[in-house]
């Protein structure tokens, strides 16, 4: 079984933009399906480097993961504009 782990950053922006039904249930999807890559397209699950993923909520927006063994960890949302401020500050 994959753990999740929510990191503050990711709280917040969730609780602010009153998402959290659509999360939630965002999160549910991946969990069962990480790992198993036939379900990864239709999660829109997609590689953004190593270890780190997407997946989208919807067509807007898009949740922001690392993998580590056995665990997830969420740290970011927002539509496509703010994911790519947020990755271009990881580099």
């Amino acid at each position: 079984m994959i753990s999740v782990e929510l990191s503050k950053r990711f709280k917040k922006i969730v609780r602010e933009a009153g998402r959290e039904a659509e999360v939630s249930a965002t999160l549910k999807l991946v969990i069962n399906g990480f790992g198993k890559p036939h379900a990864h397209s239709g999660l829109a699950i997609r590689k953004l480097g190593q270890r780190l993923y997407e997946c989208r909520t919807g067509l807007a927006w898009r949740l922001i993961f690392e993998a580590h063994k056995g665990a997830l960890t969420f740290d970011f949302a927002g539509d496509h504009d703010e994911v790519q401020c947020y990755l271009r500050g990881r580099r």
